[in-house]
């Protein structure tokens, strides 16, 4: 990882915040995308090798102008994690479509936007390694999550769908997909509640975001070269 330049989309906080803490610990530098500047700006001055930059993904424009700050500060992009994500949870017929559209708006046009933008920088160095994060809810469905779920299954028909355009470039494609992992979400639902989670994997633990960060940092590592189009679960087996 030493010198690589690491994208990380929802980078401030949970699994992002862990992402960027490992990838700068490896020797990489990190360019933290996040739409939080507080909590961001504080991450990176604490980070070696950190930037950040404020970026709402939904927005083409502001990640353009982002990729062009990140490539002038860094000199590159070599790794894009397109961790960034939100919930607007209700079920199907209590769901508005404005909670549908805004889940729909950061969750698959935010990393349509940085993938696309991003793309061309890797191209012209004929490398890049690109990780969706989608979830087991993607993978399942939910109760309550008819947006998340048509959100994080459309992130692996993207990372299918760039594997086989993008690999041409020496350009990677995959997708993680976390189970029960204990982030600040996690942290809202009550105790009883998640005990029943915890009782429902195998390994009766939750995960932790920086279990989720270490398959981020093989994915994106030399050692993960002919790995593409793969989707990886990591949810402590609860999905057997």
């Amino acid at each position: 990882m030493k010198d690589k330049v690491i994208v990380i989309t929802g980078g401030a906080s949970g699994i992002g915040e862990a992402a960027s803490r490992l990838f700068t610990e490896r020797g990489a530098r990190v360019a933290i995308w996040d739409v939080n500047e507080a909590k961001g700006q504080t991450l990176a001055n604490t980070l070696s090798g950190a930037y950040f930059y404020k970026v709402n993904t939904a927005s083409e424009s502001a990640v353009a102008e982002a990729v062009h700050a990140t490539v002038a500060d860094m000199g590159r992009v070599d790794v894009l994690i397109n961790n960034a994500g939100i919930t607007r949870d209700a079920s199907l017929l209590k769901m508005t479509l404005a909670e549908w559209q805004q889940v729909l708006d950061v969750n698959l046009t935010g990393v349509f936007n940085c993938t696309k933008a991003v793309a061309p920088v890797m191209i012209a160095n004929n490398y890049g390694r690109i990780i969706n994060t989608s979830s087991i809810v993607g993978l399942y469905g939910n109760y309550g999550q008819t947006n998340y779920a048509a959100t994080k299954a459309g992130v692996i028909g993207l990372a299918k769908t760039w594997a086989r355009e993008l690999g041409k470039y020496n350009i990677t494609v995959n997708t993680v997909a976390p189970g029960f992992i204990a982030t600040e979400m996690i942290a809202t639902i009550p105790d009883k509640v998640i005990a029943m989670m915890t009782e429902k994997v195998p390994l009766k633990k939750l995960g932790t975001p920086e279990d989720v960060a270490k398959l981020y940092a093989f994915l994106a590592s030399d050692d993960a070269q002919f790995i593409s189009a793969a989707t990886i679960s990591i949810d402590g087996g609860l999905t057997i």
